[in-house]
């Protein structure tokens, strides 16, 4: 009887570690990116402390992501030369290309529409930040009392970097040509190393049974 209790325990403890894999959480807000060498690379910096040189592209991007690894890149093949070509240099200025992505339908907030993507280019002050390039071609930004960017050109209209229940993956992935999976983790050890964890302790609650039974 003791030992049928052990096993029903055990059976309960895998579907709820099965279960919390199910339904990890992403959050939606806009993630920032750099183009290097063809390729999107999620930014180390926030827009309010990058501070790009002349040539530089620049992305953003509205989806709902679990973490880092896995948030949706910028869509399209942009470079510095096709978004400023019409932003002729001058001196004493710096030129930055952005790329603005709000993302899919499936990742907009409930009651709004994803405007659509677009490129623009800044022409600020050498030590202007991405933030500040930002703020001369797509007004209005939002910020939280935390200096998270909420919303770019009025989108979305409320929320910021809220979680949303259950696993998402972007319905829309970039272009492979886009894909940079040089910072790709691999796949997910959470659940086999939580499986693991209640088999070995199920195997020593068994044991300890046994150990009774025979006593």
């Amino acid at each position: 009887m003791i030992r049928r209790a052990v096993l029903l325990l055990l059976a309960s403890l895998l579907l709820c570690a099965g279960a919390g894999q199910a339904q990890a959480a992403g959050y939606r807000y806009w993630s920032f990116w750099d183009r290097d060498a063809g390729h999107w690379v999620y930014a180390t910096q926030g827009p309010s402390l990058a501070r790009p040189s002349d040539g530089d592209v620049q992305g953003f991007r509205f989806a709902v992501s679990e973490d880092s690894s896995e948030a949706a890149r910028p869509r399209g093949t942009a470079d510095f030369g096709t978004v400023c070509a019409k932003t002729p240099a001058r001196e004493g200025k710096k030129r930055v290309a952005l790329v603005i992505d709000s993302g899919t339908k499936a990742d907009a907030p409930q009651g709004e529409t994803p405007p659509p993507a677009r490129t623009a280019c800044a022409r600020v002050s050498p030590d202007a930040t991405t933030a500040e390039a930002l703020a001369t071609v797509a007004k209005p930004l939002r910020y939280d009392t935390n200096a998270l960017l909420c919303a770019i050109a009025g989108y979305p209209e409320k929320g910021c970097g809220e979680q949303v229940a259950g696993s998402h993956k972007p319905t829309e992935p970039a272009p492979a040509a886009q894909k940079d999976t040089s910072g790709d983790n691999g796949p997910s050890l959470g659940l086999p190393a939580g499986i693991a964890v209640v088999t070995a302790l199920g195997a020593a609650a068994i044991w300890q049974v046994r150990r009774r039974e025979q006593a």
